[in-house]
């Protein structure tokens, strides 16, 4: 496409629906543990970490790709396996200072995943200088090589309070919700060229049934 039509103010109005889709309609999630540079010691020949130590883990809005479960067998029996991929929006992640690498890993539910690949996705409009979003593509790590808390829901098997999501609040650009800080930008925001949603974030939770049937959509208002 031409960028006699497709200008920066075209790009932020794509980068900000694609924000608005995953943030604040889709809701799915991945936490990333990064290896810390400073933390880890690295090997003066070999130049790698043998012990690696990880940041504390960054919550990513994105669109997770389940990849149907394998089951291996080895000698001590079968085992189930899983591979994943889950795409970030790429100026979500510039606007966070965010780079994955290939050896970080992060979690769906119970499970823990190692970084394998993390290109750029496409282009917007054929701009090279605009990506679409980060395609984070993940194995299922052995228990002996990440060990972690988990965060976020897990699955409705599990009786903990928090194995359940039952309240999902947007973001839609304000740099807090009522689940804290979001780190959110939307740019057409930023730069003037559209107000804040009068309304503020919305949410899905217990508090909009008073039948206690389950979440449902709440207003304050």
């Amino acid at each position: 496409m031409a960028r006699l039509f497709i200008t920066p103010r075209e790009m932020n109005f794509i980068n900000d629906i694609a924000k608005e889709v995953i943030k604040d309609v889709i809701g799915q999630k991945i936490y990333l543990f990064q290896i810390s540079a400073i933390k880890s010691k690295v090997h003066d020949v070999y130049e790698e970490s043998p012990d690696k130590v990880f940041e504390s883990p960054i919550e990513l809005d994105c669109l997770v790709k389940y990849n149907e479960q394998e089951i291996r067998t080895n000698r001590f029996g079968s085992e189930e396996y899983y591979t994943i991929e889950a795409y970030v929006q790429s100026r979500d992640l510039l606007d966070k200072g965010i780079e994955i690498l290939e050896g970080d890993f992060f979690s769906y539910g119970n499970t823990f995943f190692e970084v394998i690949k993390s290109p750029l996705t496409n282009t917007i409009f054929g701009q090279i200088e605009h990506k679409r979003f980060v395609t984070i593509s993940g194995r299922q790590s052995r228990k002996d090589q990440f060990l972690s808390k988990v965060f976020g829901p897990t699955s409705e098997e599990y009786l903990d309070d928090n194995a359940i999501q039952e309240t999902f609040v947007q973001q839609r650009g304000f740099k807090e919700n009522k689940l804290g800080p979001t780190g959110d930008v939307r740019d057409l925001q930023k730069n003037g060229v559209l107000e804040a949603p009068i309304t503020g974030p919305k949410e899905i939770s217990p508090k909009g049934d008073d039948t206690s049937a389950g979440s449902s959509f709440y207003s304050d208002k």
